[in-house]
C-alpha cells in the first residue's frame, strides 16, 4: 500500500474543525498543540493551558516570543484579548471539574472500547510522564485523541484492547489519524472520513471491526 496520509499540521487542521464554537478546549502536549495555529479568529474557542492560562493563542514566533509565555509543552505562545492567568491548582480544578467542553490528547493506544493509554509504554527505559493527562481524560466533556494511526514500526494504535498502561477508561470519543477519522461508538468503530486510502486498505492495517460511515453527513 503507497500511503501518505495527512500531514501533522494538515491534521491539526481537520481537528479544529471539528471543535464547537465557543467550546473551552484543552490540547495535550505534541502534535495536540499544533490546533491552536488552525483556529478561525471567528471561533470563539477558549484555549486552556494545564500550566494555568485561558485564552491561549496561536504558537509564537520571532519577536513575538516572551519565554514567560509558554503552555504545558513548554512552547512559546501567544494570548488573545481577555487572556488570563492562574496557580496551577486552579487549573486542575478546571479540569477535574468538568468545566472543560474538549481535551485533544495524543496516545501510543486507543481501544476499540475509547479507553486510553498515553502516559507509559511498560517499557524498562521508558520514562512515565502522565502530567494532567488523566485529569483531562477523565473531566472534559468529551475527549478527542490526535495521532499517527500506525507507530514508527508499522504497528497499529488503534487496537482492540490497549496493552499499555491506561490513562482512561471509555473516555475516547474520536480518534484522529493520518489516515482516517474514527468515531468510537457505544458497540463499534465507525469510520466518519478516509484520507489517502480506502476503507478495505484501512480494515487490512488493523484488527479492529470498522464500520463505514464515510457518506453519512454531519461531523
Amino acid at each position: 500500500m503507497n500511503r501518505r496520509g495527512l500531514g501533522k499540521d494538515e491534521l491539526a487542521a481537520r481537528v479544529a474543525r471539528d471543535i464547537p464554537r465557543g467550546a473551552f478546549v484543552n490540547l495535550g502536549i505534541g502534535l495536540p498543540t499544533r490546533i491552536s495555529n488552525h483556529l478561525s479568529p471567528g471561533s470563539g474557542v477558549v484555549l486552556h493551558t494545564e500550566n494555568g492560562m485561558l485564552g491561549m493563542g496561536p504558537e509564537a514566533h520571532g519577536n513575538a516570543i516572551d519565554l514567560d509565555l509558554v503552555n504545558a509543552g513548554k512552547i512559546p505562545v501567544t494570548e488573545l484579548p481577555g487572556a488570563s492567568y492562574f496557580h496551577h491548582a486552579d487549573s486542575f480544578a478546571m479540569m477535574r471539574g468538568g468545566h472543560l467542553d474538549v481535551c485533544v490528547l495524543g496516545a501510543y493506544q486507543v481501544s476499540a472500547r475509547g479507553d486510553l493509554a498515553n502516559w507509559h509504554t511498560g517499557g524498562s527505559d521508558d520514562i512515565p510522564a502522565v502530567g494532567g493527562a488523566m485529569d483531562l481524560a477523565i473531566g472534559a466533556k468529551e475527549t478527542f485523541v490526535m495521532m499517527n494511526l500506525l507507530s514508527r514500526d508499522g504497528i497499529p494504535k488503534l487496537v482492540p484492547e490497549c496493552t499499555y498502561p491506561l490513562t482512561g477508561v471509555r473516555c475516547v470519543s474520536r480518534v484522529y489519524t493520518d489516515l482516517a477519522v474514527f468515531l468510537i461508538e457505544d458497540e463499534a468503530v465507525a469510520v466518519r472520513e478516509l484520507f489517502d486510502c480506502t476503507f478495505d486498505e484501512l480494515t487490512g492495517l488493523l484488527e479492529v471491526p470498522l464500520l463505514d460511515r464515510t457518506n453519512e453527513g454531519g461531523q
